[in-house]
This record gives C-alpha cells, structure tokens and sequence, in this order.
C-alpha cells in the first residue's frame, strides 16, 4: 500500500507528488493517458507558482527556457497601435513545465504510471482501493484526484461541479509555426467587432500559441478549428501578406465554463486543480491555482501521515483551498468581463485582466 495515489499528471497532479516525494512519502501517479502531451495549454506562471517550483527544486529549469517578461504588440483594424511591455510572471508551455516536474519527480524514484485508468473507488478506515480499467486495485492511505475538468474521481465520488458553461466555443486555441512572422512579441489583432487573434511565442520553441475568435459559417455557426480555419482567420485579422501557419501540433476549442465543486474531500479522497473548480482564463489563474491547491493539499497529507490528530488536519485542505477557488471564480469572471469590453477600444488588450479590480474575499 501507497501513502499517496494521485490520479492525473497534469501540473497540479505533479507538483502534489513531488512535494510528498520530497518529504520522504510514497507516492505513486496514474494517468489514462498513454503518452505525454505535447501542447502549450496553460502558459504563465505566477509569482506564487515560482515560489513553490523553487522549494521543488525545478526553478531554475523552468527559468532557463521560460521569458519572464513579453510584450504584447496591439493592432485595431489592422493597423499597429502600441506596445505593452509585461513581467511578474514566467511565459512558458504547459508541456515544458510537466516534463520539468516528471523528471524531478523521476529523479526521486518516481514515474508516472501511463495508460492506467480508473475506474472505481471504495475507502474504509485503513485506506482507499482504487480500482482500474483493467482490473488492477491500488491500495493507498490517500487518493488525490487531479485528473482535470472532467474528473473521473470526482464523478466517482458522487461530489456536484456547480455553475455554469456555455456549449458554444468562444475561441479557438493550437500551437502553430508562423515563419517571418516576429517572435520578438505577443501578437495582439483585434477587430471594431471586438473578435480578434492573438499569437504568443512559446519560449523554447520555433512555435506560437494561437488564440482566435471562433470563425463562422453562413449560417453563423462556429466552424471546427483547423490549420486552414485559422489562416483563414489570420488573414482576416492581422492582414499580413506571406505569413502562412503551418506544423499545427494542437488544435483546440475553449469553452467558458465556471464550476466548483461542492466539497473538496469525501474521507480520505480529495480533489485539486481542475478537478476542484474551472474558471474563465483571463490572468492566467487556472493552471496556477491548481499548483497552490497542490502545495497546500501536500501541507495537509504530510501532516496527516506524520503527525497525531490526522482527521482534524484533514479538514484544513477544504477550509483552506473552497474559499479561495469561489474567489478566484468570481475574479476571473469578472476580469474575462473586462477584457471582452477592453479588445473593443484600440490600443487595449489582455492586459486589463492582469490584475484584479476588488480586493480578495474577506481582505
């Protein structure tokens, strides 16, 4: 038996086992994935990250490929209207801070186990059994379910995701070459009707990642994203000539969902990251509040397994962790807001949703 079976390898899932790998407990990764993936996904970390990433030990890895600071170059109708220099944070692909956490993690003795899906949970006193697609039962003290947005553990666990989505994509997302295009900067192209396209260059790579308002058919329904739907909504935003995209490696929709679930423990599984709650993307708080979420959840099972008064220490992860992911809800709510208005005024951008408009919850 495990101390600890975390489901999920995403950010939050691995920075969760090297914490506890780091402190001596064992720990062991599923993911039903077969393979890593290979796509830039959530992209900045924030000051708080960067102090967790450095008590692991993989800063300096991520510093050395990551861009702590970018500037983002805004067109209105086509034409160049200014740039805005930025930094606080770290640019870089979600993929280039997973492989840096699994190597460090790999270097503890500890490799993610691929192609395990899970597909049952029971828990006693003594642990939880999780059982896999194929037959498998791990036995662990813990379950922590990082396995994102459509969470298997969660949906074991019988636990309710409440808010609210919509089913129509309001962007669409990939990583894509652009060659003769500038890497010097994040492409900013909006449009009197406040659509647009944004191309950031991923540090490390020759690639950008791409995000565009959805395009439309005749009868003003979305079109399925594609390397040749988005040259086509290059074309019609940036209005450069000779610019063709091309190697397009990830090709996505995003959706605005914003859901929380309910509770963050049914005994001895808990949920973080994804799995916990989903929110709008302006600032960039996402993937980062699943990197606290893991910290924090690390803080509570070391606690746990070490020290007396366990079941009291288990309550702190949710009294800590729900408070802030409703906060963060309602930010990033309220800053994608903001955003949608600014990209209809020229000169603005993005930028608008760097930072937050009200003081935190109970500040």
């Amino acid at each position: 038996m495990t101390d600890v079976l975390i489901t999920g390898s995403g950010p939050t899932g691995l920075t969760l086992a090297c914490d506890l790998a780091l402190r001596g407990i064992a720990v062991r990764v599923i993911d039903r994935r077969t393979e890593p993936h290979h796509e830039s996904r959530g992209k900045g970390l924030l000051p708080g990250s960067l102090d967790v990433f450095r008590e692991l030990g993989v800063l300096d890895t991520l510093a050395a490929t990551g861009s702590r600071s970018v500037v983002l170059r805004k067109y209105f109708d086509g034409k160049h209207i200014n740039d805005t220099p930025t930094d606080g944070g770290l640019l870089i692909g979600q993929w280039q801070i997973e492989a840096a956490l699994r190597d460090r993690l790999a270097g503890l003795g500890v490799r993610v186990e691929y192609g395990s899906e899970l597909a049952g949970i029971t828990q006693d006193e003594s642990g939880v059994r999780a059982e896999l697609a194929d037959g498998t039962v791990i036995g662990a003290r813990y379950l922590a379910g990082c396995d994102g947005g459509r969470s298997t553990t969660r949906r074991l666990l019988g636990i309710p995701f409440e808010g609210n989505g919509q089913e129509e994509p309001a962007m669409v997302i990939g990583d894509v070459r652009a060659p003769g295009l500038s890497r010097d900067v994040w492409h900013q192209w909006f449009t009197s009707d406040g659509n647009g396209m944004l191309l950031c260059p991923m540090p490390g790579t020759d690639s950008f990642q791409l995000q565009a308002s959805p395009e439309r058919d005749e009868r003003g329904e979305p079109v399925p994203p594609s390397l040749e739907s988005f040259q086509r909504l290059f074309d019609r935003h940036a209005r450069v000539r000779g610019i063709r995209l091309a190697d397009a490696t990830w090709i996505s929709a995003w959706r605005v969902n914003i859901r929380m679930a309910t509770r963050l423990r049914e005994d001895r599984v808990f949920l973080a990251g994804d799995a916990a709650h989903v929110q709008p993307i302006a600032g960039g708080l996402g993937m980062n509040t699943g990197i606290q979420d893991a910290a924090a959840l690390a803080r509570t099972l070391a606690a746990a397994l070490t020290g007396p008064g366990s079941e009291a220490v288990l309550d702190t992860y949710e009294a800590e962790r729900l408070p802030v992911a409703a906060d963060v809800l309602a930010d990033t709510a309220e800053r994608y807001e903001r955003v949608l208005e600014a990209v209809r005024t020229p000169g603005r951008g993005t930028e608008v949703g760097l930072k937050r408009s009200r003081p935190p919850a109970g500040a």
